[in-house]
């Protein structure tokens, strides 16, 4: 039997932001014990789903190092993601981890042609190449998501469709033959019409390139169709996390039953939370307890005082006072 290894990691992970400038003594925790895992073994698209001001593109920006955690690791093959020092060592991570941003007109420089971009891109992540073999690299990454040279080739990014844009960037972000894409809201600003077509690619690039995709979203309709597993996000904590189907069909946590039913129907083309957070902001984040707590239906006086534990039930994990050690429900 061949062991399971992890490619990343994330171990108890915690950032926290202070409220009302350096003389205040509030602070926001937003991203807090935080722990999952991708394994080399198996690729999976993972959805990290909650409401606007979930913590959930702080997480991303750890996983890129774009932020230093407080406390906790992030590990990529087993090595501390932000020991990680000098520009071969960056490099290499970018090489293995690539972002894919919400807007595709932050991706490209709007007074460079796409095509040069890319070319760019495949130069900076391998400078022994020659141009040959770059414009190689830029055709066999543009064909996988359904572009050509010729079509990107000496226009500029408003010359382009904002489906075609999101196309370019994602390729732009496989070039270098990455082992993980980090995709925050990719589908946000993109036409209803052409979402599909890009979760689509996501599920292409996983079955073809081996590629694991930590999906970041609001959109429980997509996160439903592309998703091998899902965790949902809450004010900094992963209050459930598990296997897609499992989770969406029989939801355990009362935050995850409040997403499932503001999206009506968890399926593509369903309303989604995009059409009416019902985040409460930050004062639940300063909640003593659960955070969840005022908002729910179950709440218990345990749980305006206490946070829960995370806790086993079933096959996935869920952070709840109702599942812990005396409830079974």
């Amino acid at each position: 039997m061949s062991e399971t290894i992890e490619l990343l990691s994330v171990q108890n992970a915690k950032k926290s932001f202070r409220l009302g400038g350096i003389l205040s003594n509030k602070e926001i925790i937003a991203v807090n014990e935080v722990s999952f895992s991708l394994f080399a073994d198996k690729p999976d698209i993972l959805s990290i789903i909650g409401e606007s001001g979930s913590g959930k593109s702080t997480l991303s920006r750890l996983i890129l190092r774009l932020l230093l955690p407080d406390s906790g690791s992030i590990k990529l093959e087993g090595t501390d993601v932000h020991a990680m020092k000098g520009r071969k060592q960056e490099l290499d991570y970018m090489r293995r981890v690539q972002p894919i941003f919400q807007n595709p007109f932050e991706t490209f420089n709007p007074l460079n042609r796409v095509d040069e971009f890319l070319m760019a891109t495949a130069t900076n992540y391998f400078p022994g190449e020659k141009p040959a073999q770059a414009k190689e690299r830029v055709e066999k990454a543009l064909q996988a998501v359904g572009l050509s040279l010729a079509e990107v080739g000496e226009r500029y990014p408003h010359e382009l469709s904002g489906g075609q844009l999101q196309r370019a960037s994602v390729a732009r972000a496989i070039i270098p033959n990455p082992k993980i894409l980090v995709a925050d809201e990719p589908v946000s600003m993109v036409d209803a019409s052409l979402r599909m077509s890009i979760v689509n690619l996501f599920q292409e690039l996983k079955n073809t390139m081996g590629t694991s995709i930590i999906y970041i979203t609001h959109d429980l309709a997509t996160a439903y169709y592309i998703s091998d597993r899902i965790a949902i996000i809450h004010k900094g904590y992963f209050v459930e996390q598990g296997d897609t189907e499992a989770i969406l069909s029989k939801p355990k946590h009362p935050y995850t039953k409040l997403l499932v039913e503001s999206t009506l129907d968890p399926r593509p083309g369903a309303t989604s939370l995009a059409d009416g957070e019902v985040s409460t902001g930050d004062e639940e984040y300063l909640a003593v307890g659960c955070k969840f707590a005022a908002r729910c239906p179950r709440a218990m006086d345990i749980c305006r005082k206490v946070q829960p534990a995370e806790t086993i039930v079933g096959n996935w994990k869920v952070r709840c006072h109702l599942y812990g050690e005396n409830n079974a429900s």
